[in-house]
């Protein structure tokens, strides 16, 4: 039987990155040990729908291929997809909603009308003034791994050094994925 350790559901609008979230976070994890997965789902390819991306994480290979309906942490990209997508829908009780919300975590909760773990990060702020784009991927992959301890940060930090061909890009996105995991950490009382 197969031993799925994690599995992430990421949800965003086209053009925001939530694909190469979901694809940095997996190479990361590799580099962890992990066996890893990950893939999108796509509506309209169109910039600005709604757009789901998938990971698994494992100790042993991965043979499911499905879509994730059931994960243990939900990555919300984009606030606007909240409501006219249940980005909720089927996270285990024991989960976490990690979302990029400008205002604070119980004010998410009440909106949404949920009982379960949300952490807000205002991960379009951070772009902003890390990148001065609204461009919210790496703000989200650092805040991941700030509030679930599931990928080393260091892990994350080489994979951002070699994904990006720019240094000057790759500079500004570790900034920002630091910012993000330092606030998440001091979120989360780590």
């Amino acid at each position: 039987m197969i031993n799925i350790l994690v599995e992430v559901r990421f949800h965003g609008r086209g053009g925001q990155g939530v694909v190469t979230a979901a694809d940095i976070l997996a190479v990361a994890g590799f580099k962890d040990g992990y066996h890893t997965l990950s893939f999108p789902t796509f509506g309209a390819e169109k910039r600005g729908t709604p757009v789901a991306s998938f990971l698994r994480l494992s100790d042993k290979p991965i043979v499911s291929r499905d879509e994730i309906y059931y994960p243990d942490y939900v990555v919300v990209m984009d606030p606007t997809v909240i409501g006219p997508v249940k980005v909720e829908a089927g996270l285990k009780p024991e989960g976490k909603l990690i979302a990029n919300y400008p205002k604070g975590s119980e004010d998410l909760k009440r909106a949404m009308g949920v009982d379960f773990e949300v952490l807000t990060i205002n991960a379009t702020k951070m772009a902003m003034e890390h990148l001065g784009r609204p461009i919210t991927n790496t703000a989200m992959v650092g805040a991941f791994v700030g509030a679930t301890n599931v990928i080393k940060l260091e892990s994350l930090v080489e994979t951002i050094n070699e994904w990006f061909t720019s240094k000057e890009l790759a500079e500004k996105n570790l900034k920002l994925v630091e910012e993000a995991y330092n606030y998440m950490r001091e979120v989360c009382g780590w």
